[in-house]
């Protein structure tokens, strides 16, 4: 979408130039004229419109995203129609995809289609989870409380997934530092020092040489390497647009030892978290039950859900559905089995994701209380292994030279 140069004249007959982000000329056009300007012309602002292309191929952020649900909330409380609602808000939006799609959204309303239509139309973009709530909301007439219950959900997920990133940001500080000081080492100090004892004509350590050995082959193959890594990047990332790819890498994902439990408990939580809001937007539990097992993020884990709908229509129940995917615990399906018998199933859904996501906060808190030490340790080892094969050829010198 481009932005628009406009030479503008106001009613007391001065000129104004201003910039604007719009779907087409048309549309620009149009805003202007609205104001009551006197346009005198317009064009395509290539400098703005190259800058916004390059952000086009940005993610909308998850809290850009909230900001927007806030916003909305307060207009429709405030008694704003929709369609206005969403124009006031584009005006200030910052994040240049967001921008975009929301004023192709509010063109589409415009035409004619309900606020969840038009975000049906830019799926791609927009978790089926939100558009099943604004669909919930439109169906109840509580629009503003049903954005109110999504925004609520997503600011939860949006902690839980800043808490992952926060814990893993110092030891992935440390792993990257060890990385590049064993790069260093590698590269620069042995072959250096190597030069040097030869014309000692001294026999170098074992450890030394390796280290030599693995430094040539390294600085030999330095574009077989990178083009290696290149291309296992790029048919990772093929795979991940595949679906049946994308669900055997997804598969593996859950034999790492570790990460199989955080995986498989943070699936649990998300699945029980997105049914529960749906089903107290109204939404019926066959309904819900199909968006719920796609909110959930392994996609081989959402596979062994296909078929719920299919066991819900036979008159099982949630429970006995979901102990067929074999993956929900014994604890999350009594929870689930007493929220089904007291009649408090979202209630109860929502306290399965409480107790799903502290143990997740538990075990990554446990996992980065262990990695660190073994991080620290594997630095020490590499500078050991560097002051090694630096003084050992020293030592051999020593004895030489007496």
């Amino acid at each position: 979408m481009p932005h628009f140069l406009c030479r503008l004249a106001t009613e007391d007959g001065q000129i104004q130039s201003q910039s604007f982000f719009a779907i087409s000329l048309q549309d620009c056009h149009r805003h202007f004229e609205s104001k009551g300007f006197c346009i005198l012309s317009i064009k395509k602002d290539w400098k703005k419109t190259q800058i916004s292309a390059l952000q086009l191929g940005k993610k909308i952020k998850d809290k850009d995203f909230v900001m927007f649900n806030q916003e909305l909330i307060a207009l429709i409380k405030a008694g704003y129609p929709i369609l206005k609602g969403i124009g006031i808000i584009v005006s200030r939006v910052k994040n240049v995809q967001l921008k975009e799609l929301l004023m192709s959204i509010e063109k589409e309303i415009r035409g004619g289609k309900s606020l969840s239509e038009a975000f049906a139309s830019y799926d791609q973009h927009f978790s089926k989870v939100y558009i099943a709530s604004l669909m919930a909301g439109e169906r109840s007439g509580n629009l503003a409380e049903t954005i109110t219950r999504y925004n609520n959900y997503a600011k939860v997920i949006v902690a839980a997934k800043s808490k992952i990133r926060s814990a893993m940001a110092y030891p992935t500080l440390l792993l990257s530092f060890s990385l590049v000081l064993l790069g260093i080492l590698i590269n620069f100090i042995i072959p250096r020092f190597s030069d040097f004892y030869q014309n000692f004509e001294a026999d170098l350590p074992t450890i030394t040489k390796s280290l030599l050995a693995f430094s040539n082959f390294a600085k030999n193959n330095v574009i077989f390497i990178l083009a290696l890594i290149l291309v296992l990047g790029f048919i990772y990332l093929k795979m991940r647009k595949g679906d049946k790819s994308a669900v055997l890498l997804d598969r593996l994902k859950l034999k790492i030892p570790y990460g199989r439990s955080i995986w498989i408990e943070s699936a649990v939580s998300l699945f029980c978290r997105t049914l529960g809001l749906l089903l107290e937007g109204g939404i019926s539990l066959l309904s819900s039950i199909g968006v719920a097992s796609k909110a959930v993020p392994n996609k081989y884990l959402s596979e062994k859900m296909k078929d719920l709908p299919e066991f819900i229509k036979n008159g099982e129940s949630l429970s006995e559905s979901l102990k067929k995917a074999e993956f929900f615990t014994p604890l999350a399906l009594d929870m689930m089995r007493i929220g089904e018998t007291s009649a408090n199933l979202e209630g109860m859904l929502a306290e399965v994701a409480d107790v799903y996501d502290e143990r997740i906060r538990s075990r990554i808190d446990t996992f980065v209380s262990l990695i660190e030490p073994i991080i620290i340790i594997f630095m020490g080892l590499i500078v050991t292994i560097m002051l090694l094969s630096v003084y050992l050829p020293i030592f051999n010198i020593i004895k030489i030279t007496q």
